[in-house]
């Protein structure tokens, strides 16, 4: 599914790529995974992505998700940390993805967000629904987070939280939920949090992710989709 590769591309680190993929993006939200009410919310991310100074928009998403913890896209940040459980949960995806055909090409960890989505349109809508629905808890979590914040990326969260179906009442998420919001603007207590070592699995997660130009290259090449 196209919309899961469009998704991918509205969380990764703005580029001027990125930038020039926006109608592309619009295009493949209109196969109508996304309901129209939730393709509306996108609509203020996409047009700030598409219109907005990119230096701008590259602080933004640092702001957001390089430099605060709990709005971090490495999905297991969220449940394991930096204990050793991380690195198993890494081990036990990147089989995930191995036995689906589905190989990392960038410098991403496997739990990056955007590569699971990528990973995703792989995938039948029935199967990505359900590997979404096991990080729901962390979905719902990221989404409330983005919100209270009136981040444009909500929409990408909250569009995915309705994909997965996600319960916002269970143990796992109000967990998540009442933990404190890091301030990106407090850099003593961000280095407090980041004193802790970082798992040693691959290339640095906490640099700006650029967005695969391979992906947005087949995106722009499709026709575009009818809307149902």
């Amino acid at each position: 599914m196209k919309t899961f590769k469009a998704l991918s591309a509205l969380l990764t680190y703005p580029g001027q790529d990125l930038q020039e993929a926006v109608p592309a993006i619009r295009a493949v939200l209109a196969e109508g995974v996304v309901p129209p009410d939730g393709i509306a919310a996108l609509e203020p991310l996409l047009v700030s992505l598409a219109t907005g100074d990119l230096y701008d928009l590259q602080e933004r998403y640092v702001l957001l998700f390089d430099r605060s913890r709990t709005l971090s896209l490495n999905l297991f940040e969220h449940i394991h940390g930096e204990s050793r459980d991380r690195g198993g949960a890494m081990v036990d995806l990147l089989e995930t993805y191995r036995a689906g055909g589905f190989d990392l090409a960038g410098t991403e960890l496997p739990d990056h967000l955007p590569v699971l989505l990528e990973f995703l349109s792989t995938r039948s809508l029935a199967e990505a629904r359900e590997i979404l629905a096991d990080a729901g808890h962390i979905l719902v979590a990221l989404a409330e987070r983005l919100a209270r914040r009136e981040s444009d990326y909500a929409a990408v969260l909250e569009a995915l939280v309705a994909l997965s179906a996600a319960d916002s009442t269970t143990e796992e998420a109000q967990a998540l939920l009442s933990q404190q919001d890091d301030n990106p603007e407090d850099l003593a207590a961000l280095d407090a949090v980041w004193e802790e070592a970082q798992v040693t699995f691959g290339p640095d997660p906490n640099a700006g992710c650029p967005v695969s130009r391979d992906i947005l290259t087949r995106m722009e090449s499709a026709p575009a989709p009818t809307a149902r």
